[in-house]
């Protein structure tokens, strides 16, 4: 008998990111993070000119975090026994947009906080690799957990049966990402894992939608 699925990104979810992001671009690359709104493009500006950085430069200082610094990330509170909890009633993968080159290392750091969980990578929107991920497992029932948006929304429109729960563990922009649950792409917003976890664990028993 299939068991129910539960596929979680990582970034902003189980560990933080953005933080750590702004720490390294400001210690050690001349760039300024300064979040205002929900515009991440906006946030980088040279700390010489305070002019804001192109494009292919935000690309390149993303590519470099994850290549080089991925070991400052530290989890989210409650994230690692959170997720763990679930994983005693459900099968729990990680759905994370990154280059697939860097799936084992995702795999590893996610391993040495003690989450030990199948990583699958992706670029662009995340409906069809839910809808893959979902094929290949055939859950009784599957819940989603991401902190963008526009995730939520392409897993309405392409798997919408999915249950789905957006969550932003990071402080420092969750009020600044619009509502995917207020937007009607999401069943729940909650960015804390203490009330998170309850709602995970509820809706693992919920008959499927």
């Amino acid at each position: 008998m299939s068991k129910p699925l539960v596929i979680s990104d990582c970034d902003e979810v189980l560990l933080h990111m953005v933080a750590h992001f702004k720490e390294w671009l400001e210690e050690s690359q001349g760039v300024r993070f300064e979040l205002k709104g929900n515009n991440f493009a906006t946030a980088m500006r040279w700390e010489k000119t305070g002019e804001p950085l192109e494009q292919q430069d935000i690309w390149r200082f993303l590519g470099g975090f994850f290549d080089t610094e991925m070991h400052r990330q530290l989890p989210i509170e409650g994230a690692v026994a959170g997720i763990n909890r679930v994983a005693e009633d459900a099968d729990v993968v990680i759905l994370t947009n990154l280059n697939d080159e860097r799936q084992q290392r995702r795999a590893q750091q996610l391993a040495d906080y003690g989450i030990h969980a199948r990583v699958f990578t992706n670029q662009g929107p995340k409906g069809p690799a839910l809808k893959a991920i979902l094929d290949e497992y055939a859950p009784s029932k599957a819940i989603f957990i991401d902190d963008l948006p526009q995730h939520h929304e392409s897993a309405a429109d392409t798997v919408p049966n999915i249950s789905r729960l957006h969550m932003c563990g990071e402080p420092m922009i969750a009020p600044h990402i619009d509502c995917a649950h207020e937007k009607g792409h999401a069943h729940a917003r909650i960015d804390r894992w203490s009330d998170a976890l309850p709602w995970l664990l509820e809706e693992i028993e919920r008959d499927p939608r």
